[in-house]
């Protein structure tokens, strides 16, 4: 994938709870480390930067997963994000995957930011578009 944004990149832990019987990472659990890289990058690094209602309420309404190779315990996992596609009330986020510096996972997911009051979709706000679309690529 060819990109002109920024990416966010993060390293994330292994953790022996997250192995299957065959010593690689669980399918569910490569979701967590989505998660754990997501949380990294949208609570801590946007609200560093002012975007801070992002925390407010957020859910992935798709998330989509291929795995290239296994991740095994001990290897170095670094994930890196950017946005595909903003919307008003919507974007979409792509990952790259890396263990040990080989691409073993890509994925996208889908986020819609929540009015948990209401529990309905909101737009998002001023801030929030602006730091998003310092990640959109084209």
């Amino acid at each position: 994938m060819t990109s002109t944004g920024l990416r966010y990149s993060t390293t994330v832990r292994v953790r022996w709870s997250d192995l299957d019987a065959f010593g690689h990472v669980n399918n569910a659990r490569t979701a967590t480390l989505l998660e754990e890289a997501r949380v990294d990058w949208l609570f801590t690094e946007a609200s560093k930067q002012g975007a801070n209602r992002l925390t407010d309420g957020i859910v992935v309404s798709r998330l989509e997963i291929r795995y290239l190779r296994p991740i095994t315990f001990g290897e170095t996992v670094t994930v890196s994000m950017g946005v595909t596609e903003l919307r008003a009330v919507s974007t979409t986020i792509d990952y790259l995957v890396h263990a040990d510096d080989v691409l073993a996972v890509t994925a996208s997911t889908q986020l819609v930011p929540m009015d948990l009051e209401g529990m309905r979709p909101r737009r998002w706000d001023e801030n929030e578009r602006g730091f998003l679309a310092g990640y959109l690529g084209t």
